[in-house]
């Protein structure tokens, strides 16, 4: 069954007007159909369409089902934004599908895209959201200058910055976390993050990692980062 988001739906039994044009017009869905609906916040909840609108479908609410994050912990990535913004955009959709707690657009020295629309990935992750049958929609912060990160770290978080000289030594992400520790990985621009950024991040308590012996992409390294992470804690499950 195809979901649609509303984030106030036990406030207001009312689908946006986004997934309204998608219900009625596209979907061609009336009175009486069933649907179902995430908050974002974790829930889902089984509808009855009450009044059928392209600009605001009317539903009630026939079961609420708990469906919080499957994985143990909090994930949080923070990655400086690629030049080009489809790259970046294609990351947090790939993240939310993986699944990711914050995503937050860091400000380095190198960074060559100073600005990002977060509203565009907001939708994104959406999207996102919906097509891998999730009902938990991470955060995803403004650009923030990578000093401000650092202090807004989690404090119980563990802390990883990946990073490719090798004049700072780096131990391998998968040896160093451990399954249901929080987590913060910090990924630099494509030019790197410079030895001042590091330094700071040593001193932030993170710990210099590296990823394996391939070369990657920002984008492809955000992705392996979490994905390690995923992969470390449903082996320990199993």
């Amino acid at each position: 069954m195809i979901r649609f988001y509303a984030p106030d739906i036990e406030q207001s039994p009312l689908l946006p007007e986004s997934d309204s044009q998608h219900c009625c017009r596209v979907l061609r869905m009336q009175s009486g159909d069933e649907i179902e609906i995430v908050d974002g916040r974790g829930s889902l909840y089984r509808c009855r369409i009450i009044n059928a609108h392209s600009k605001r479908t009317e539903v009630e609410v026939i079961e609420r089902v708990a469906m919080p994050a499957v994985w143990p912990c909090r994930i949080t990535v923070a990655v400086a934004p690629t030049k080009h913004l489809d790259r970046m955009e294609w990351l947090v959709e790939k993240l939310v599908e993986i699944g990711v707690d914050r995503i937050v657009p860091v400000r380095c020295m190198r960074s060559e895209r100073k600005e990002i629309k977060v509203e565009r990935l907001e939708k994104i992750a959406v999207s996102a959201m919906k097509q891998s049958l999730k009902a938990v929609l991470p955060a995803i912060d403004e650009m923030t200058p990578l000093p401000r990160f650092l202090e807004t770290v989690a404090p119980d978080d563990r802390r990883f910055v990946a990073y490719c000289d090798d004049w700072v030594e780096r131990r391998l992400l998968a040896r160093e976390y451990k399954p249901g520790d929080s987590v913060s990985v910090l990924i630099g621009p494509e030019g790197d993050f410079s030895p001042e950024e590091i330094h700071a991040a040593i001193d932030a308590a993170f710990i210099p990692v590296s990823l394996g012996d391939n070369r990657l992409r920002t984008e492809t390294a955000a992705l392996v980062a979490c994905d390690t992470i995923h992969i470390i804690n449903q082996a320990c499950k199993s």
